[in-house]
């Protein structure tokens, strides 16, 4: 086995240049971490190169519309038209490559930490930490190139080449979805055990902790649609901190802003200055919200001439992966989904009572509690595209409960998605085709 190890701004890349290799290392320089100083730099570049792939996400959803005017609108048209079979040689590419680099660096923390910087709590959290942004990003690859989760089907489904070691020599295997996800679960319940601390302070709260965690394992079993599980890791999670955002009070924050008090880990910049430059927000969106009443709607959106645009994103502050709003909605529906009406009801009308004018929620509360089960479901459904707008969760949405048709139209085009299209799943990039042909 050959590692190479690189402490530097790009500490190495990953070519995809050899037909016999799955991944090349092309090295920048070497350096062999030795302290825990070292292993935290090489953990610092695990996250910053973590993709930014949620926004050009947003273009494929309902969310937005696309200015054919923009200066960047060659770069994102093919993907805001969901041609994906002969994209124009412009069209930005969805992350892979930079997955795995993110992956190779937590694997060198997970191999050899304690071995060269000591046995500590410190190389423990660092190898907690590392274990978690592993399986988050083959978490994101599974969301990305491969079926939506499917307890039927998930055996023989194909997923994702999953990596665990830092063998350059090893062509990674393609596992089947319920491979991956095995893996990624177990990744989750080895970081939970070497983590040890509870909360990162703003500021470095992009670095995995014992709250984040939970939230991510919360998100996994809502994927697979595990709802006693899911629930279960819930109430851990608000139970250490079920703080909200009250839109009411004067000073309050976006929900999604680093410092907000909701804030569970702030890793993923979800709305980039090339997405929000050349979109806006579609009809479809802010028809899901009471202009009036809802308080989000003047949070999360802002006027530019006669239309509406982001006010969530494209800001280092913004940064967001996980937060409480989103668990009070995962609680709401595991617990609907378990038999348990009044814990799902009391989560959303908790959520619901920060975000909404006091007299109208009122109304609210009283509509919703005489809704039956299935209308309660459509709500709460609702209620995660009206407060997670635009922070990366809508085309995972759209695939996980129906995959709808989807239309949109830019330069003079209409371009349709159809029910249940093969396109709601993404194609693996050509280059990683054109080297593992047994990607599928």
């Amino acid at each position: 086995m050959k590692k190479l190890i690189i402490l530097s701004t790009l500490l190495f890349s990953l070519s995809l240049g050899s037909c016999k290799k799955y991944l090349d290392i092309e090295p920048v320089g070497k350096v062999i971490p030795a302290t825990v100083e070292d292993y935290r730099a090489l953990m610092t570049s695990a996250y910053n190169t973590f993709p930014r792939h949620k926004a050009l996400l947003a273009l494929r959803t309902d969310e937005l519309i696309l200015d054919e005017w923009g200066q960047d609108f060659p770069l994102v048209k093919d993907i805001y038209a969901w041609n994906d079979a002969n994209p124009d040689g412009l069209t930005a590419s969805f992350p892979y490559t930079s997955f795995y680099t993110t992956i190779f660096y937590t694997n060198e923390v997970i191999s050899d930490v304690e071995a060269r910087a000591g046995v500590s709590p410190q190389t423990a959290q660092l190898k907690g930490e590392a274990y978690l942004l592993r399986a988050y990003a083959h978490f994101e690859l599974l969301n990305l190139f491969a079926k939506p989760y499917d307890k039927a089907t998930a055996v023989s489904d194909k997923g994702i080449p999953v990596a665990t070691t830092i063998d350059i020599e090893q062509q990674f295997p393609q596992l089947s979805i319920e491979q991956a996800y095995a893996q990624v679960l177990a990744d989750i319940a080895a970081g939970q055990q070497w983590l040890n601390v509870e909360k990162w302070e703003s500021g470095k709260n992009y670095r995995f902790d014992k709250r984040s965690a939970l939230a991510l394992s919360a998100r996994v079993y809502q994927f697979r649609g595990e709802w006693n599980k899911a629930l279960e890791a819930t109430e851990a999670l608000l139970s250490l901190n079920a703080d909200l955002e009250d839109l009411n009070q004067a000073g309050s924050l976006l929900p999604n802003n680093y410092a907000s008090k909701e804030n569970i880990l702030a890793l993923e910049e979800v709305m980039d200055s090339r997405t929000s430059n050349v979109s806006m927000i579609s009809d479809h969106l802010l028809s899901q919200y009471d202009r009036e009443n809802d308080l989000r709607f003047g949070k999360y959106f802002s006027r530019s001439g006669g239309d509406y645009v982001s006010a969530k994103g494209n800001s280092d502050a913004l940064k967001v992966s996980f937060r409480n709003g989103e668990i009070y909605l995962i609680s709401a529906e595991a617990a609907l989904r378990t038999g348990n009406r009044s814990l799902a009801l009391e989560r959303l009308l908790a959520l619901k009572a920060r975000r909404l004018k006091p007299a109208y929620y009122q109304s609210e509360q009283s509509r919703i509690g005489t809704l039956p089960e299935n209308e309660v479901l459509t709500e709460i459904l609702a209620e995660r595209e009206r407060e997670l707008a635009l922070e990366g969760h809508r085309w995972y949405d759209l695939r996980r409960y129906s995959r709808p048709q989807l239309v949109h139209t830019a330069g003079g085009e209409t371009f349709t998605l159809q029910q249940n299209d093969p396109r709601y799943t993404l194609r693996f990039p050509a280059e990683a085709r054109a080297n593992n042909p047994n990607l599928q």
